[in-house]
């Protein structure tokens, strides 16, 4: 009988298995080298070489429970992602690896291994520069994102995409630990410092009116199913070298606002900003760096702005979506909802349960109420005042206005 008829979750062994006998990618099992690779929350990642071809694949796998807590978890989740790489792979091919099986008994994903990419928060806490990033990252975003527009795609076809991605658990996890949580504390995920609790007291639980914007931008996510998105496209969803990109990681796809996705995008290249301005040392070395991410920030905003304004007077079918108020509107209406999320991705990683990197390796107390502080202005400014926030310009000069606020 074979082996893999019935789901279970695979460990390096079982996976040498797969891919020799279920698989048949690679020659003699004995030249076949597993190692797990993967240090994510959900789901459990391979890496398998055969040692004398040096031909390798990657192989993600999803259980019926989570990595991290073990609580259950649907593994149609790998089914999604698999689709939509697929998708990427049509429309986007140069920035997603290639997709090579997807077993739906063992919910495994097969794909091509992107081992000389390095991930991308960790390329930044290194304090590395990927010149072409910002080319590479806007124009799969808006390759992505507007193929699955209503005024682009046939309805029919929308609608019946928008039904096969419902992603009902994955965005139950973000309603909560993005939307909710971090503005009541309603779930108590939140993991906030001593030394900062009364400040995020102050500034997010008893600001009504940050609340409230943030239960806005809950229901645009939750109700507005304008495109397929990558649901968390976050600086470690993305991998790079000096002049490639490659995204990875879209479990949470599911139909929702545009901005949601260039919002996370842009949201955590601030947590590279503030890691890098509170712990490089040299002053000219650190101006030198700043700069760089300013720029890169700068650039994703106006270049997705650019290029998304080109591809819609290419795409778009609709005949009232043709006319010219009609595009600036909906441009400025994604721009808006951008700088909103961006403002919602920097809280949830500052005071919730799943803290980036460059938060949690900072030792110093002081420094981490520094940061707290920054980040959590920052995305007060970013939600509150989202409608005035559409260039490059203005994410920038928010740097000196929250600094000077601090």
């Amino acid at each position: 009988m074979d082996r893999f008829s019935e789901h279970f979750r695979m460990d390096e062994e079982a996976i040498r298995v797969y891919v020799a006998e279920k698989l048949k990618l690679f020659g003699n099992i004995e030249d076949i080298k597993v190692s797990e690779i993967g240090d994510g929350n959900i789901n459990y990642v391979f890496r398998a070489e055969d040692i004398k071809s040096k031909k390798s694949v990657v192989i993600k796998q999803a259980d019926k429970l989570l990595r991290s807590s073990g609580r259950p978890l649907d593994v149609d989740r790998n089914r999604i992602e698999a689709e939509v790489l697929k998708f990427y792979g049509e429309v986007a091919s140069d920035y997603v690896p290639k997709i090579y099986h997807y077993d739906e008994v063992m919910c495994a994903l097969t794909m091509e291994d992107i081992s000389e990419y390095e991930n991308l928060r960790h390329g930044l806490m290194k304090k590395k520069i990927y010149t072409n990033f910002a080319e590479d990252i806007t124009t799969f975003m808006v390759n992505t994102l507007i193929s699955t527009m209503d005024i682009v795609m046939n309805p029919w076809k929308k609608k019946e995409d928008v039904k096969k991605y419902i992603n009902v658990e994955l965005c139950d996890i973000t309603e909560k630990l993005v939307f909710t949580d971090p503005y009541t504390n309603h779930f108590g995920t939140n993991i906030v410092l001593d030394e900062s609790s009364e400040f995020v007291k102050k500034e997010i639980y008893d600001d009504e009116e940050l609340v409230f914007e943030a239960g806005k931008l809950k229901y645009k996510f939750m109700n507005n199913p304008q495109s397929l998105l990558h649901g968390d496209l976050h600086s470690g969803s993305i991998f790079v070298t000096e002049s490639k990109t490659k995204v990875i990681d879209p479990e949470f796809a599911f139909y929702g606002p545009i901005g949601y996705d260039l919002g996370n995008v842009v949201g955590n290249l601030f947590f590279s900003y503030i890691h890098s301005d509170i712990v490089m040392s040299d002053e000219v070395e650190k101006r030198a760096y700043l700069s760089y991410l300013e720029t890169t920030i700068a650039e994703i905003m106006d270049k997705f702005t650019e290029k998304f304004g080109r591809a819609y007077d290419e795409k778009v079918i609709d005949p009232m979506a043709k006319n010219p108020l009609y595009k600036r509107w909906m441009i400025a209406s994604i721009l808006e909802d951008a700088a909103g999320m961006a403002g919602t991705e920097i809280i949830r990683r500052t005071i919730g349960d799943s803290k980036v990197k460059e938060i949690e390796s900072i030792g110093s107390i002081e420094a981490r109420v520094y940061m707290d502080k920054f980040l959590i202005l920052l995305g007060k400014s970013l939600i509150k005042d989202r409608y005035k926030i559409k260039t490059g310009k203005d994410y920038v000069a928010l740097i000196d206005k929250i600094k000077k606020l601090i």
